[in-house]
């Protein structure tokens, strides 16, 4: 195919994309200006907050990835017109998600007891381990909102999630501003009220949708269907045996960088602040390739049910072509701006060096990052999980970390060797992911 043939398949990926990246980015807005705000109260608190959330986002990724596995199985029946069985997923989704959901939340909670045993400086535990508790509180209706919006994705619509996730961020934008600093006679609270904000934001995001949901006339014939279907241990199996992958497969690239995120600690407190300033700005940039990916997942799938692997393969192409330009252009920003950009989270001298050079790393595994998001995206629509995960864990676990932890503390790189590691894993992901795709049914 000629470049000109593949506009039309740019725009419907875009199409679908758009709103993902769009909820994507408010997400990460959130925790960007959670940053902002905790890091100019001092040091210690943006060390507590990036301690705290890398913990955190094992448990909360893991969930967000079992609810993922109901986009690809929604996504082919409905393209399928089997609203009978598009009733059933959801059912039998919902009852999967809630009860994954309260047995994270418990195992994360326990997790707080444990804190003080991770080799971090005790003002930084001390300040993190109320915060982290009110983030894990924030779990139980952040994933019910998941559980639907991976529901509507399937059935592509990625819009209404969108809508509202913006909203609750706005919500939390100005809590942050009145309970971490205490203003207009709010209590000032610092890092605790940037995690009361996140709580109250999170809550309100069901209590938006799910009103929305019921009343609207296009989705009410799916949730009398789901509300009649019974409950199935073969759909229950099915819907976990997909999304429980995912899930896993998430946890093993996350807690690569909460893993290196550790062994920042041990550098120095200044070192993990950089780590989490140069994360949350690589998290903002991964975002738009998180909601490309999403795009992508729902057309594969649909593609799937109607058993056309010649547009899905030009799909697959149409979303490679779009990340790669999109992370090469931001791979660039960040080395021209590496200077800038950390101000906009803290003024500490030593900090802002620290987070220049692991901006120049970041530029680096930009791409390699895009790639891999869309070739995982695609095995997903294609419900091929297991492999996949695998594949991660040794790209992330058995390569990446013992690189970072060669060059960053073996061998006295510092910060910068730690993130040589990260770099690693994601070109290995995207290079087996790659054999994957390849070999797959719809790909020999």
């Amino acid at each position: 195919m000629r470049l000109s043939d593949y506009i039309p398949l740019y725009k419907k990926s875009l199409h679908l994309a758009f709103p993902v990246i769009l909820s994507q980015i408010g997400q990460v807005t959130v925790s960007l200006v959670d940053n902002m705000m905790v890091g100019h109260v001092g040091t210690v608190e943006l060390a507590a907050a990036a301690f705290s959330v890398n913990i955190f986002h094992i448990g909360m990724l893991l969930g967000i990835g079992i609810t993922m596995g109901l986009t690809p199985l929604v996504g082919t029946v409905y393209s399928q017109k089997k609203e009978q069985k598009v009733g059933e997923y959801l059912k039998n989704g919902l009852l999967v998600h809630g009860v994954a959901t309260l047995a994270i939340a418990v195992i994360m909670a326990f997790v707080s007891l444990f804190l003080n045993r991770m080799g971090q400086p005790e003002e930084v535990v001390q300040q993190a381990t109320p915060y982290y508790l009110l983030l894990v509180a924030s779990l139980l209706p952040m994933l019910l909102f998941y559980s639907f919006k991976q529901f509507l994705e399937g059935v592509g619509n990625t819009k209404i999630a969108m809508y509202i996730t913006l909203t609750s961020n706005l919500v939390n934008i100005v809590l942050n501003y009145l309970l971490i600093y205490g203003k207009f006679g709010f209590p000032e609270w610092g890092l605790n009220g940037a995690g009361v904000a996140t709580l109250i934001s999170r809550i309100i995001m069901p209590l938006m949708l799910i009103p929305f949901l019921l009343k609207n006339k296009q989705y009410k014939r799916e949730f009398r269907l789901a509300y009649r279907a019974r409950i199935q241990l073969k759909l229950l199996k099915e819907v976990f045996a997909v999304g429980f992958p995912i899930g896993l497969q998430i946890i093993v690239e996350v807690s690569t960088f909460s893993f290196g995120a550790i062994m920042m600690g041990w550098i120095s407190k200044e070192a993990l602040a950089a780590h989490q300033v140069a994360i949350g700005l690589a998290s903002f940039t991964y975002m738009i390739s998180l909601g490309l990916g999403a795009g992508t997942t729902i057309l594969v799938s649909h593609n799937r049910g109607l058993d056309d692997p010649l547009q899905m393969r030009r799909s697959i192409y149409a979303s490679f072509h779009l990340v790669v330009l999109f992370m090469s252009i931001m791979g660039i920003l960040f080395v021209l701006l590496r200077h800038q950009l950390p101000f906009l989270f803290t003024e500490d001298p030593q900090v802002i060096l620290i987070a220049a050079n692991l901006l120049i790393v970041a530029a680096l595994f930009q791409i390699f990052d895009g790639v891999q998001v869309i070739l995982l995206a695609s095995l997903r629509g294609l419900s091929d999980v297991k492999h996949p995960m695998f594949m991660a864990f040794i790209s992330y676990m058995l390569l990446g970390l013992p690189i970072s932890y060669l060059f960053g503390i073996v061998l006295g790189f510092g910060a910068i060797g730690v993130w040589i590691g990260f770099l690693s894993g994601l070109a290995f992901a995207a290079l087996f992911f790659s054999f994957r795709l390849r070999k797959h049914l719809y790909f020999k």
